[in-house]
C-alpha cells in the first residue's frame, strides 16, 4: 500500500465522537446493577420518551452481578475500560464501585449520596456523578415502624435484614437505627445475609430472638431473591415490610418510592448528558411517588386484623 494510501486509511478510521454523532453513529453507554422485568421496562420507556432506542441510536452494555460480592470491582472495571459516554449504576454497590471512574456516572436507587460521598450535596453534585435518590430525607425508618406497629401493636422487638456489604446499610446501621430505636422506644435485632445461601439462617436467627416484626432493608440481594424472602416471611410467620413494590406479592406490606418511575426518570439523565450536558450541572432528584401497599391475602394468613387507618391510606391492596 502506498504512503498516502495508508495514511488515508488510517485518517477514516480515526473520527472523532462528534463527526460520528453527526454522521448518526449510535451512542454507547453502560448499565451496571441489577434490573427486574419492571425496571427494566420503565428504563427503556425513559429512553424511548427522549428518542434514544436501545439497538438502533444506543448501544447499551450490561454488566449484572448475583450477589453484591459477585465480581463487583471486576465488572466496573470492564465497564470503565469501554470509555462508553456515560455508566448508570443501579444501587449503593455499584455506584460506590464507580466512584473513582472519571467519565459521567448517573446513578439510581442510592438513598443518601452525600452520606456516601458520592456527590457534594443533592443541589450541587460538584463533580462526574449525579442521579436519582430513593428517598427523601426524614424519619423514613420510623414510619416503617409506625406501620409495623399499627398492624402488631404488641410489637416490642423488630428484626431488621440487612447486607453489610452494602454501603447505605452500614450508613444506616452507624447513625440513623440507633436513634430511631432511642426515639421509638423499640429493640431493634440485626440478622444479616450477604449472600444468597444466608437468607434461611438470617430468618432463623430472628425467629431465634423471638422477633415480632421484620424490616428488609432494600438490596439487590433481597430484590433478586423476593419470591425467596417473602417464602421465608410466611414460613417463620413473621410480618414484614418491604421497601420495594416487588415484594408485594406475597409480602404483607409495602412503603417505599415507586421505583420504576426512578428508571423512567433515569432516562432524563441519559439524554442530557449526551447532548453535552456535564453531570456537576444536573442536581440530583428525589422519588416524588410512594407506595403504600398491603396484602391482606398475607396478612389473614398472619393472623392480622388491618385497621381502617392503615387500609384508607393505602395506594393499593391486594385482596
Amino acid at each position: 500500500m502506498k504512503r498516502r494510501e495508508f495514511m488515508a486509511t488510517a485518517a477514516a478510521l480515526v473520527v472523532s465522537p462528534r463527526r460520528l454523532r453527526a454522521q448518526g453513529m449510535p451512542r454507547r453507554i453502560g448499565f451496571f446493577g441489577f434490573l427486574d422485568p419492571i425496571a427494566r421496562e420503565a428504563w427503556r420507556a425513559g429512553l424511548r420518551e427522549r428518542g434514544w432506542i436501545e439497538g438502533k441510536n444506543l448501544l447499551i452494555e450490561y454488566r449484572n452481578y448475583a450477589d453484591p460480592s459477585d465480581r463487583l470491582q471486576t465488572f466496573a472495571a470492564e465497564l470503565v475500560a469501554l470509555a462508553p459516554d456515560l455508566i448508570v449504576a443501579a444501587g449503593p454497590q455499584a455506584a460506590s464501585a464507580l466512584k473513582s471512574a472519571t467519565i459521567p456516572i448517573v446513578f439510581v436507587v442510592v438513598a443518601d449520596p452525600v452520606g456516601l460521598g458520592l456527590v457534594q450535596s443533592l443541589s450541587r453534585p460538584g463533580g462526574n456523578m449525579t442521579g436519582l435518590t430513593s428517598w427523601v430525607p426524614g424519619d423514613w425508618f420510623g414510619k416503617q415502624i409506625e406501620i409495623l406497629r399499627e398492624l402488631i401493636p404488641h410489637a416490642a422487638k423488630i428484626a431488621l435484614l440487612v447486607n453489610r456489604d452494602n454501603p447505605m446499610h452500614r450508613l444506616l446501621l452507624a447513625e440513623e437505627v440507633p436513634s430511631t430505636a432511642r426515639k421509638r422506644g423499640v429493640a431493634l435485632s440485626i440478622v444479616e445475609a450477604t449472600k444468597t445461601e444466608e437468607l434461611d439462617t438470617a430468618f432463623a436467627s430472628a425467629a431465634a430472638q423471638r422477633a415480632d416484626a421484620m424490616i428488609v432493608f432494600g438490596d439487590i440481594l433481597t430484590i433478586r431473591q423476593a419470591p425467596r424472602v417473602v417464602g421465608l416471611a410466611a414460613e417463620y410467620h413473621l410480618p414484614a415490610i418491604y421497601f420495594f413494590r416487588q415484594f408485594a406479592d406475597g409480602g404483607l406490606v409495602v412503603y417505599g418510592p415507586d421505583i420504576a418511575d426512578l428508571f423512567r426518570r433515569a432516562g432524563g439523565y441519559v439524554d442530557k448528558i449526551l447532548k453535552g450536558t456535564k453531570p456537576a450541572d444536573l442536581p440530583v432528584e428525589q422519588p416524588t411517588k410512594f407506595e403504600l401497599v398491603i396484602n391482606m391475602k398475607t396478612a389473614k394468613a398472619l393472623d392480622l386484623t388491618v385497621p381502617p387507618s392503615l387500609l384508607v391510606r393505602a395506594d393499593e391492596v391486594i385482596e
